[in-house]
């Protein structure tokens, strides 16, 4: 009997339930960067811009919006004043999270839609080719030594993934990481230029950053905070733990959307994002990157964004960068 009443009443439930998943954008939608063009956000922004349009997810147009500064805090601040809107998003990384344990920014991670989570890949850290450091060892003794012996670009603010992941290796080797010299750009890209140029010694940033540099016989990679030896042009790098330093992190892709979205609209999205990221295009990408495909859905997402509050958080105690 139960079982009968359950079924008649999913019966009534099933046309309202497929009315509430049919909303579909009616304006343009917005794909919001928070760097500069060039970095790997702006290219993973641009091309789920071209495969949304391509493979035509959605009728309306799309495009990609560029708001850097402050880690991120920009572009979220803008999105947080569209409430319940269903047409933006923002490609985030770990500084949706960490701006607010710095104290950079108010908002935090719970004022925002988890949509997916994109893609996974790991920090490598750099020198110019001819650096006179000749391997990560040397770089660690000489911070032992002195924390402040050299200077190191990490990426768009103090305190994102490649700041955090930098620091976690050098905490784990045993160097007092309040006072690392640590040098933010407004991209990760304008990091490597100037570790190019001799403006600072060393950068940490992410592989799909780095690797074109270091193809080009520009930069030489020390080692990568992945959990084992990785493939293809960074063959011959060992990871942190292959040197005895007890460091491995993801450093993670994600899409957020305004605060207040709708079961309907995050349905949409989880559905348009999850094809796109089947493209043909998207794992090319990956592969050309050495990244991983880790899509995560709307709920999978927002229970990476807790974990990861409280591992940063713990982290940033120790840096002095928690208030």
């Amino acid at each position: 009997m139960m079982g009968r009443c359950v079924f008649a009443g999913a019966l009534v439930f099933a046309p309202l339930l497929a009315r509430a998943q049919t909303w579909k954008p009616e304006k343009p939608v917005e794909i919001i960067i928070g760097t500069s063009p060039g970095g790997p956000q702006d290219r993973q922004g641009r091309l789920l811009q071209r495969i949304f349009q391509e493979r035509k997810l959605f009728e309306q147009p799309a495009s990609v919006v560029n708001k850097p500064g402050g880690g991120g805090a920009i572009g979220l601040a803008y999105m947080a004043q569209r409430k319940g809107d269903g047409h933006l998003m923002q490609i985030v990384a770990q500084s949706l999270i960490s701006n607010h344990i710095s104290g950079r920014s108010k908002l935090n991670y719970t004022d925002f839609t988890p949509l997916a989570t994109i893609a996974v890949e790991y920090v490598a850290l750099v020198t110019r080719a001819d650096s006179p450091i000749r391997d990560a060892r040397e770089f660690v003794d000489r911070l032992r030594k002195d924390p402040a012996a050299l200077s190191v670009a990490i990426g768009t603010t103090v305190g994102n993934a490649t700041h955090s992941s930098y620091a976690h290796a050098m905490k784990s080797a045993g160097v007092d990481i309040r006072r690392l010299r640590s040098v933010a750009f407004n991209s990760g890209s304008e990091g490597m230029t100037a570790v190019m140029g001799g403006h600072v010694d060393a950068a940490a940033g992410s592989v799909s950053t780095v690797l074109s540099q270091v193809r080009a016989g520009k930069l030489r990679v020390l080692a990568i905070g992945a959990p084992r030896r990785w493939s293809g042009d960074l063959a011959n790098v060992p990871t942190w733990r292959e040197l005895g330093i007890d460091s491995a992190n993801d450093l993670w892709r994600g899409l957020a959307g305004p605060p207040g979205m709708s079961p309907a609209q995050i349905a949409f999205w989880e559905s348009n994002i999850s094809q796109a990221l089947q493209d043909a295009q998207w794992r090319k990408y990956l592969e050309q990157n050495l990244m991983i495909n880790a899509y995560r859905n709307s709920a999978d997402t927002l229970k990476l964004w807790q974990s990861e509050y409280a591992e940063v958080k713990s982290l940033f105690e120790v840096m002095g960068l928690a208030k």
